[in-house]
This record gives C-alpha cells, sequence and structure tokens, in this order.
C-alpha cells in the first residue's frame, strides 16, 4: 500500500534542509556588520533583526489509520538519522523506551556535505536495498521539487523507497500513540492522555528557548540577537531547575515526551553547543549544565536511565573514546590526527561528572507548575479554536 505525498513535498532549500547542524560557524570580519557575518548558509533563515528562523520540514505525513496517513506496519519503515544529530536522538530514546527497535529500526547517516548526508552502507541497509548513495536520492525519488539537502532524520518506506516524514516535531507523538500496538510490555506511557494539551504547551517552549534556542544563539548574525537568544535560554534552564527541585521529572513521577525533548540538549551542551556560545561571543565566561544543580541531576537521573544513550551515541557524542583511545566531538577533529591527552582528560572529566549519583528516586511531584499549561490559570490554550472566526 502506498499514499500520496502531492500535499506533502514541498520545495526545499539547502538551508531549509540543514535541520541538524551543531554549531555555526561565524568568521570574524572588520565591516559594517562590527564582526558578524551573515554566512550564506544561514540568511534564508534570519529575521531582518539577524535572528535565527528555523524554516518548516518539508513533509509532515502522519502514521495512522486514517486519510493520507501511512499505516502502521512492524518492518515497513526506516527512520535515518545521523548520531550527532539532538532531533534524530529524541526519536532513538523514545523508540528504545517504547521497545520499538525492531520494528520502526533507525539507521545511521554519517558525513554531511555539498552533496548531503551519506548513507551507511551496511548488509540489509537502505543503500543497499536500493541502490543510493545519499539520502537526498530518497528526496528526489518522492518529489520533483526537490533542491537541497535531506534532514536528519528522515522516515522512508520500504516498500516505495519514499519519505514518509522529516517531521521531527511530532514523529515521536506518533510513536507513541500510532504504533502502540507494538510497544513492549511494560513501557512507559510517554503521552499520557490527561497530560497531552499540557505536554504539547510545555515541548513547544522547550523547543523555542532550549532545543533551538542552542542554534538561535549560534546562528545568529547580530550580537542583540545572540544576545537576547542566550537570555531566555538561561532563564528557561533557571525555571527547570526551580521546577525539578521538587519533581523527579518535569511531570513529577512520571516520564514523559517532554522529558526526552529537554534531556536532548541538557546531554550534548557541553561538548556541542557551549563550545560554539563560546566562540559566538569571544568568551569562556557561559553558564555550564552544573550551574543549575536541579537540571544537572534531573540530567544525570535520565543519562543513567537504559534507554536514554547507547554506545553509539556515547562515542558520538564525545563521552567514550573509540578502540584506539581517540575521541569524536566537536571540540576535536579527527583529521587533525591522535587526540591529545589534554582533550581526552576534558572528556573523560565530562562523562564522569555524568556518571556521579543523582540522588532522584525520593522524589515524585505534582505534574501541576505555572509554567505552560499552567500559566496561573485553569483553562488550556486550544491551538486552532479560532480558526475562521473573523472570516466572513
Amino acid at each position: 500500500m502506498s499514499f500520496d505525498f502531492t500535499n506533502n513535498g514541498q520545495p526545499l532549500s539547502v538551508v531549509a534542509a540543514d535541520a541538524c547542524g551543531v554549531a555555526a560557524h561565524h568568521e570574524r570580519e572588520s565591516g559594517a556588520n562590527n564582526g558578524w557575518n551573515d554566512k550564506p548558509e544561514t540568511t534564508v533563515e534570519q529575521t531582518p533583526d539577524g535572528a535565527f528562523r528555523r524554516q518548516r520540514n518539508a513533509f509532515t505525513v502522519r502514521f495512522g489509520s486514517g486519510p493520507g496517513q501511512a499505516p502502521v506496519q512492524a518492518g515497513r519503515y526506516r527512520i535515518l538519522g545521523a548520531l550527532g544529530c539532538g532531533w534524530n536522538r529524541r526519536q532513538r530514546i523514545v523508540i528504545r523506551l517504547l521497545g520499538l527497535w525492531d520494528a520502526f529500526t533507525p539507521e545511521i547517516v554519517y558525513g554531511r556535505d555539498e552533496d548531503g548526508w551519506k548513507l551507511t552502507h551496511t548488509p540489509g541497509g537502505v543503500a543497499e536495498l536500493f541502490g543510493y548513495d545519499r539520502l537526498n536520492d530518497f528526496y528526489r525519488a518522492t518529489t520533483n521539487h526537490f533542491t537541497g539537502r535531506g534532514t536528519s532524520p528522515t522516515v522512508v518506506d520500504l516498500s516505495t523507497g519514499k519519505v514518509v516524514t522529516n517531521n521531527y516535531h511530532i514523529l515521536s507523538n506518533d510513536l507513541e500513540t500510532a504504533w502502540a500496538p507494538f510497544h513492549k510490555e511494560g513501557a512507559p506511557d510517554l503521552y499520557p492522555q490527561e497530560l497531552r494539551q499540557e505536554i504539547d504547551l510545555l515541548n513547544q517552549q522547550i523547543f523555542d528557548d532550549v532545543n533551538n534556542g542552542t542554534y538561535k544563539v549560534n546562528f545568529a548574525t547580530t550580537k542583540g540577537a545572540a544576545t537576547a537568544a542566550y537570555t531566555i535560554f538561561k532563564a528557561r534552564l533557571a525555571d527547570y531547575d526551580f521546577r525539578l527541585a521538587s519533581r523527579r521529572y518535569l511531570f513529577g513521577s512520571q516520564i514523559t515526551d517532554s522529558d526526552v525533548r529537554l534531556f536532548q540538549t541538557l546531554e550534548s551542551f557541553e561538548s556541542t553547543y557551549r563550545p560554539g556560545f563560546v566562540r559566538t561571543f569571544g568568551t569562556d565566561d557561559i553558564i555550564h549544565i552544573w550551574d543549575y544543580p536541579n537540571l544537572f541531576a534531573y540530567g544525570r537521573d535520565l543519562f543513567q536511565t537504559e534507554g536514554f544513550i547507547d554506545d553509539e551515541e556515547l562515542y558520538a557524542l564525545g563521552y567514550t573514546p573509540d578502540e584506539n583511545g581517540n575521541y569524536r566531538a566537536a571540540t576535536w577533529e579527527e583529521n587533525d590526527g591522535p587526540t591529545p591527552q589534554k582533550v581526552k582528560d576534558q572528556h573523560k572529566a565530562l562523562y564522569e561528572r555524568w556518571l556521579e549519583p543523582a540522588d532522584r528516586a525520593q522524589l515524585g511531584g505534582s505534574p501541576l507548575y505555572s509554567g505552560p499549561g499552567g500559566g496561573g490559570s485553569f483553562e488550556l490554550w486550544q491551538f486552532g479554536a479560532y480558526d475562521g472566526f473573523y472570516q466572513g
């Protein structure tokens, strides 16, 4: 069975598809912009004041049994993504927690260049099945509008060789709901019905201010835009630090989809995003995750929870070395040769910090909070409730 992509395939630019860069590469130059260089690969996603505004995803098909939805069939799909990509790690965590690895199998892409992400050539992999070398090949097979690069993560249909979705915003929600028939026994309910609206609202805030907030800092082309994003980022961490002082997880005693989304940025901040902040502002006077003790203990709690990180990701994020004792992370380029001892010591020390006891098992806590979904009111925002109100 196949489904229609006509209304889902949108033209992609190179920048729109560059959805999972780790850090911007500002080139400090003297000139009218006071050293803030709006490089060509970021200008399409800039507002007039130099702020980073992420473009929309090209494919948004949902999983389910409704019209135009992708049917839920175990083994029919592959999710292709980079190990260093937070949007992809989010899906991998959910897949592990729910026991979907065999039903909805992740596959690694790597080495993005001007031709896009390279496929991993492994027995039974999509490269072998379709004779493709690049993720872009699936996009070209799906729509003749494609002119850019495919994004991480991307779900492809093995029965058609076409892209189903690259909408990482809602993919985990589909895995938590539509794919429930394939969940393992005892799988956590990451998207409980009674909390869904509050989870959605909190997820929007986490994305805007934390997940994407790191990119707003590193991809800003004016100092003012970077400073504003950094100020909001710090304020949001302080807010969550207080929230987590009396709650084990964001909604109390149970892990939810929101915890997965927040964790994706917390666990990679020190090794990927923070070095970008240092380059962006030209100073090492940048916050650390451990400056927020409750938040960092919460992050360690999740880091040490089975399913939140695996050996492949530990290496990709620079926590553990390869068989030669070398590290792969944003702070060290593999092409430079063996990792210096100083860098090895830094990575070892960081990993050890994440393995320190979290001591949070005694916390439960209420799901009620004054943030998104509460806001001091018993009423929740209903997005779209007023669609068409002012028409006619």
